[in-house]
């Protein structure tokens, strides 16, 4: 007679009892649902003191206020920013993006509230459990951010690189476990990048992602108190590491980036 084959081999976690078992299971449920949801309480964010007065960021309610949902939707049917974010249309292609993002559970989108006035938008998300991660070396709680600024006046005049700032350290503030913030504009979108340089930002890499050559921007907890500090209007790439490799420029060339400083 064959012998008995050997008794199967449980997880180390798992104790003998069935019962037991089920109850680490439902406890390891339990845990991973209270990390899942949305990263940042941008709520209790206290405002962020910039030259150009008090600045926060206030998460977008797709189904709060209309006038909230009919000021990015105005923003989003500007050429100049739809060429980029392609979400021209009517005031529900606004909310079903909005609504994305929540639904992603891992990105909060927002008004960037400056002096009082909303002219912003921001997405500030973990990079680490975005699509992104599959592109570069990702770490755990780094944090991205997406940006338009909203009036055209607000634009080519150094408040991006004021901004970009003020949010990096505002995450930094605020979520002791990340160690980085970093950003991924057009390879050839050369005052962009400089506006992120001019932010404390350094270039790390060229990433080839499905829609864009992208460079990829890097600020670091560990060097925030020596990078260096943004500039005026021009927001030239000064001291703040190597620009990356130039491309030939896109062709035809389109509208100015809505995020530009």
């Amino acid at each position: 007679m064959s012998p008995d084959p050997p008794a199967p081999t449980r997880h180390p976690e798992l104790l003998p009892d069935d019962t037991i078992d089920f109850g680490v299971g439902l406890a390891r449920l339990l845990r991973d649902a209270a990390v899942s949801p949305v990263p940042y309480d941008i709520n209790c964010w206290t405002p962020a003191g910039t030259p150009a007065g008090p600045f926060r960021l206030e998460p977008v309610d797709p189904v709060g206020p209309e006038h909230g949902l009919a000021l990015l939707h105005h923003w989003m049917n500007d050429p100049s920013v739809a060429a980029f974010w392609k979400l021209a249309g009517p005031v529900e292609v606004t909310a079903r993006h909005v609504r994305a993002q929540w639904e992603a559970g891992h990105s909060v989108p927002c008004f960037g509230v400056l002096d009082g006035v909303r002219m912003s938008y921001w997405e500030v998300y973990r990079a680490d459990r975005d699509p992104l991660a599959r592109y570069y070396r990702a770490r755990p709680y780094d944090t991205g951010v997406h940006l338009l600024l909203g009036g055209p006046a607000d634009r080519g005049r150094g408040l991006g690189s004021l901004l970009i700032r003020a949010v990096s350290d505002l995450v930094f503030d605020n979520d002791a476990r990340c160690e980085r913030v970093l950003a991924e504009p057009d390879v050839h979108n050369v005052p962009s990048v400089a506006a992120f340089l001019n932010a404390g930002f350094h270039f790390r890499e060229e990433l080839a992602l499905p829609d864009k050559r992208a460079a990829l921007m890097v600020r670091e907890r560990a060097l925030r108190d020596t990078d260096s500090h943004g500039g005026g209007a021009g927001d030239g790439a000064t001291g703040a590491g190597p620009a990356p490799r130039p491309g030939p420029p896109p062709s035809p060339p389109g509208p100015p980036r809505p995020d530009l400083p």
